[in-house]
C-alpha cells in the first residue's frame, strides 16, 4: 500500500486499465494538458500512444456521441469532460442514446461507456464553470452515477465502472486532487451503490458526497470533542444509492443530516431525504437537515464565493440543530 493523491489515484486506474484490456481507450478536450486533467492523466498519451488517448476536438457532443457508439461495437471508451458545466452539450448522446439503449433492444446489446466529469469550483470561475450536476444525471434511468471522495474510491470506483457494461457518470471534484490517502498496487474494485461507513455513532447521522465527505471528517473530528457522537457515512455512489446503509444507520441514530455541495432544490441531498422520511419516518427523532449550496449561480467574486460555497462549519451547525430539534420535541 501506497500514498497517492486523488489525482494519482485516478492516474494509475487509467493506465492499468489500458494496460488491461485493449478495448479502453480515453478521448476527450485536453487529455493531454495539465490545465485541464491536472495530474490525473499525465503522460499517458506517451505510456500508450495518441490511438488510444485521444485528445479531442472541442465539440462536447460528437466526442460523446463517438464514445458512445464505440462502446455500442464492444470497445470501453472513457469520455473525459473537463468541465461538467459543458458536458450539457452533450445530454442528447448520453440520456437519449446511452441511457436508453439497452431498454430499447431488449438487453440485447450494453453501452460499456464511463463518462468523466471534472467539478470546477472557487477561483473566481463564476456560473458557467463552478455547477455540480449529479442530481441532473441521477434522474435518468439507465444511467448510473459515482462520486468518490477518497485517493481509493477514485481507482476503485474507476476500474469497476469502466468493467461495469452499462454506462456510467464518473464525478470527480478538482478540489479532491491533492487529498493523499492510501492506495493498493494492483486492480481491484469498489462496488457501484455501496456507500462507506467512515465512522460509527449513536447521537446523528451525517451522510455525505464527494468534497463535503472531507468536510464531514472535519466536522466530525469537533463533534466529537463536544461529547457528540456521530455516525459519518460516505455516500460514494449516487445512482444507485446505499439504502440499506443509510436506512440501517438511521434507524440506529434517528437523526440525519445530509452533506451534498450542490443546490438544494430538486438535488441528491431532497432525495435521500424524501426516502428517508418515506421509509423510516417511525424512526425519525428530528427533522432531516439539508447542507447544500444556496439556489443562485456560483459568483465570481472571492469574498462571495467564501458566502457561497459550505464547509465543514455549516455541517457542525445543521447536526447541532437536529440535535437540538430532538430535544424540543
Amino acid at each position: 500500500m501506497r500514498t497517492l493523491t486523488y489525482a494519482q489515484a485516478i492516474r494509475e486506474a487509467h493506465a492499468q486499465l489500458l494496460a488491461e484490456d485493449p478495448r479502453v481507450f480515453l478521448i476527450g478536450q485536453g487529455v493531454r494538458n495539465p490545465w485541464y486533467a491536472g495530474t490525473s492523466l499525465q503522460d499517458l498519451d506517451k505510456d500508450f500512444g495518441t490511438h488510444r488517448v485521444i485528445d479531442s476536438p472541442v465539440s462536447e457532443n460528437a466526442t460523446t456521441g463517438t464514445a458512445i457508439g464505440a462502446a455500442i461495437t464492444g470497445m470501453r471508451p472513457i469520455v473525459f469532460h473537463p468541465r461538467m458545466d459543458f458536458m450539457l452539450l452533450a445530454v442528447d448522446p448520453i440520456m437519449n442514446q446511452a441511457a436508453n439503449w439497452s431498454y430499447l433492444f431488449a438487453g440485447q446489446v450494453s453501452v460499456p461507456v464511463v463518462i468523466r466529469a471534472v467539478i470546477n469550483r472557487g477561483g473566481e470561475q463564476g456560473a458557467q464553470h463552478s455547477q455540480a450536476l449529479q442530481a441532473l444525471f441521477a434522474h435518468v434511468p439507465g444511467l448510473k452515477v459515482v462520486m468518490p471522495a477518497t485517493p481509493y474510491d477514485a481507482k476503485g470506483l474507476l476500474i469497476a465502472a469502466v468493467r461495469d457494461g452499462n454506462p456510467v457518470l464518473y464525478i470527480d471534484d478538482r478540489w479532491l486532487y491533492d487529498l493523499q490517502g492510501d492506495v493498493p498496487e494492483g486492480l481491484y474494485e469498489v462496488p457501484i451503490g455501496s456507500a462507506a461507513l467512515r465512522r460509527s455513532g449513536r447521537d446523528v447521522t451525517v451522510l455525505a458526497t464527494s468534497y463535503m465527505s472531507s468536510e464531514a471528517t472535519k466536522a466530525v473530528d469537533e463533534l466529537t470533542q463536544r461529547g457528540i457522537d456521530v455516525e459519518l457515512i460516505d455516500l460514494r455512489s449516487i445512482k444507485p444509492w446505499d439504502r440499506n446503509l443509510v436506512y440501517s444507520s438511521v434507524g440506529k441514530t434517528g437523526r440525519l443530516v445530509i452533506a451534498d455541495a450542490a443546490w438544494m432544490s430538486g438535488g441528491v441531498a431532497a432525495e435521500i431525504a424524501a426516502s428517508v422520511a418515506g421509509e423510516m419516518f417511525h424512526a425519525l427523532k428530528a427533522p432531516i437537515g439539508r447542507v447544500c449550496l444556496p439556489d443562485a449561480p456560483a459568483p465570481s467574486s472571492a469574498v462571495l464565493e467564501h458566502a457561497y460555497y459550505i464547509g465543514a462549519d455549516d455541517i457542525v451547525s445543521a447536526v447541532e440543530k437536529a440535535l437540538v430539534s430532538s430535544t424540543r420535541s
